[in-house]
């Protein structure tokens, strides 16, 4: 009998038991009845329901047959937008009110301030289901743009210190509508996990001279782990995963984040987008996922994206010690993406 194994991550204080005795086949996660829908209302991100929600912050709309930029002025709601992005009706973050600005405040155990930043949805598309893992490329590649717009614009905010962008896939991921959609939230502080992300890589980095994600990439490549890889961008599940058939998203050359981007890797990591998201879409029959962007503007970092499928549970033991159990080993369902990734990359060029 194959032992199960306590792995621990690359970087992060964070173990993993890899339950290889309670391993399970793909068709094991696929879970039915996971697909949702608001019975009966109408979809307030469908187009001609812009009233529906505030303003637009920025949009993209084609002119004469050139990409714009503009955004919703003086009440009204533009209707010819291929994505817009919008504050979000419940906030978990809002700007600065002079009125109601609170300083840090600290008393023994408890401390507190008040919750400064933004909260905002993008939109990914006027079509309600072009979802990454089946739009065209080229929406894709907006989606990317408009991302980096926004990136840039809170992380001047001297208030901003993280804007961390993510997208909740399924409704027992968190996703409350269905129409394709992304979320942007820009905090005052730096998250715990990137925190130790950071200062790890730092560490590292004035240790070696070199980046540890570029030198976990270089492994990567190489191991069972590997999943896929174009010119710009390569996939692989990681060493010690949380969840299973979890994968990263890694540019191939070292960037702090999605503004270094040149032209040609945007359409490479809208590819990259779409092959592994339509890969996992067909392998576990279009199963609940988080993705989650990892950046921050520092020299020694590697900006990158996570995508945690949701098919277990966390229950006690996990929430009352930090360890987590994944019932199917990374090597797996490598095995498995690939497969599936190898197909979706061909119906894309088809």
């Amino acid at each position: 009998m194959v032992m199960n194994e306590l792995r621990k991550d690359y970087i992060l204080d964070r173990w993993v038991v890899i339950a290889s005795q309670r391993r399970r086949r793909p068709s094991d996660y696929i879970v039915e009845g996971i697909r949702y829908e608001r019975g009966g209302g109408l979809c307030p991100f469908c187009p001609g329901n812009e009233h529906s929600t505030p303003p637009a912050t920025l949009l993209y709309v084609i002119e004469d047959g050139v990409l714009k930029k503009a955004r919703d002025e003086d009440g009204d709601r533009r209707r010819d937008w291929i994505v817009r992005c919008i504050p979000n009706l419940y906030p978990a973050f809002t700007p600065p009110n002079p009125e109601q600005a609170r300083p840090p405040w600290s008393e023994s155990q408890h401390v507190s301030m008040g919750a400064l930043g933004h909260h905002e949805v993008l939109i990914e598309s006027p079509d309600h289901n072009e979802h990454p893992g089946s739009a065209r490329i080229s929406q894709l590649v907006h989606v990317i743009n408009a991302l980096r717009d926004r990136f840039s614009y809170f992380m001047g905010k001297n208030y901003v210190k993280y804007v961390s962008i993510f997208r909740n896939h399924g409704a027992s991921a968190g996703a409350s509508l269905s129409h394709a959609h992304s979320q942007i939230i820009a905090t005052p502080i730096i998250p715990k996990t990137v925190g130790e992300e950071i200062a790890s890589s730092r560490r590292y980095y004035e240790r070696k001279g070199r980046c540890v994600f570029c030198d976990i990439i270089d492994v990567e490549t190489r191991s069972e782990r590997f999943i896929w890889e174009n010119g710009g961008f390569v996939v692989f599940a990681p060493w010690a995963p949380a969840n299973p058939f979890e994968f990263w998203i890694f540019p191939k050359s070292h960037q702090p984040s999605i503004l270094e981007l040149a032209e040609d890797e945007i359409r490479c990591l809208a590819e990259a987008l779409r092959v592994s998201l339509g890969g996992l879409r067909s392998l576990l029959n279009d199963p609940p996922y988080n993705l989650g962007f990892h950046m921050i503007p520092k020299e020694h970092y590697h900006w990158h994206i996570e995508v945690y499928p949701k098919l277990a549970v966390w229950a006690g033991f996990e929430k009352s010690t930090g360890i987590y159990i994944n019932t199917m080993p990374p090597e797996e369902s490598a095995k498995d993406l690939r497969e599936a990734f190898k197909k979706e990359e061909s119906l894309v060029q088809a």
